[in-house]
């Protein structure tokens, strides 16, 4: 299988990489919670984010790799579905 999105990815990665390294700084620096908190909601959200882009690649793959055109239906219902989870 390929991964199309992979630069994506790594990019949406190293981003939440770095935010994650700058909540550990907000904790050294003994912010407040609520304000760590938020970042932490960021973050998570950040993850659903990548999740939902793997979520997108994988079907896009299936899709072009079916000629069965109910496949390719219920493949696209199962990713916008998802995507509304996230």
């Amino acid at each position: 299988m390929t991964h199309h999105k992979n630069p994506e990815l790594k990019r949406r990665l190293a981003s939440i990489e770095g935010h994650v390294k700058a909540i550990n700084r907000m904790v050294d620096e003994e912010r407040g919670y609520p304000e760590i908190v938020q970042q932490i909601s960021a973050v998570r959200s950040a993850l659903d984010g990548v999740t939902e882009v793997i979520v997108q690649d994988l079907v896009e793959y299936y899709v072009c790799k079916t000629n069965d055109s109910i496949g390719k239906e219920i493949a696209i219902e199962i990713k916008d579905t998802v995507s509304k989870i996230l």
